[in-house]
């Protein structure tokens, strides 16, 4: 008998890995895919309306390339980033701490808080294939257990800052096309401009949240991870389909 293995069977046609990547990737390429299709289309229009209104203005209109480069579009963009991250930093902290009964969305009803050691196979709980920071009792294993959140949390701080710092050039650009005076980034950060941006973002992030922790409870989708199993009682807490 023959044990060599053929070239094919030691080394899988490429294709195969191609189509097993995309499979194990396909929640996150999908989404990633989505957003730069969302991103491409919101710099197509966000430049026609910027160019229109420079028209209006009786100014010259500017090319997609040097549009891309304004503050308009960045500010656009930085204060929809600076809310979804605070929407997931948000929703990552409160979940610890805060319980919705008979929805997926929130822990069991007993288990509020950060929970034991051993329940988070952590320190002399961790198990040999745990993450290796988690084995430790140091700041590292202090750090890394709560990584998720601080990672949000920066991130959501680092785009609030550029869309102020977008913000109050746009807004500049505009008060001196209407031969006003531009103002200071102090100032801007109390002007109902930054707030009206920042709260209509808020706002909406917080409501599509606390909608998705209750309408779970009653309402379902089958296979997905988002909803109980079909069958679930409505006051069944923390079970995911």
């Amino acid at each position: 008998m023959n044990d060599s293995a053929s070239p094919q069977a030691k080394h899988p046609p490429k294709h195969r890995d191609v189509r097993g990547f995309l499979r194990d990737n396909s929640l996150g390429l999908a989404f990633m895919t989505g957003f730069l299709l969302a991103l491409a289309g919101q710099a197509i229009a966000g430049h026609a309306q910027f160019n229109n209104q420079l028209i209006t203005d009786g100014l010259a209109p500017v090319s997609f390339r040097a549009y891309l480069t304004t503050s308009d579009f960045a500010v656009d963009v930085t204060e929809n980033w600076q809310s979804e991250y605070l929407q997931f930093f948000l929703y990552i902290v409160a979940t610890v701490w805060l319980l919705q009964r008979g929805s997926p969305e929130s822990k069991e009803l007993d288990k509020p808080g950060t929970e034991s050691d051993r329940d988070q196979m952590v320190a002399e709980h961790a198990h040999r294939v745990s993450p290796r920071w988690a084995a430790t009792t140091d700041w590292r294993g202090i750090v890394y257990s709560r990584s998720l959140g601080l990672v949000m949390a920066v991130i959501f701080l680092l785009s609030w800052l550029a869309q102020s710092i977008t913000g109050v050039a746009a807004y500049n650009e505009t008060q001196l096309r209407d031969l006003q005076a531009p103002t200071t980034w102090a100032a801007y950060l109390s002007s109902a401009d930054f707030w009206s941006r920042t709260l209509q973002n808020w706002q909406s992030e917080l409501l599509a949240v606390g909608s998705m922790a209750i309408l779970a409870i009653y309402l379902r989708q089958r296979g997905s991870p988002e909803s109980k199993p079909v069958g679930s009682p409505h006051t069944a807490t923390g079970v995911e389909g």
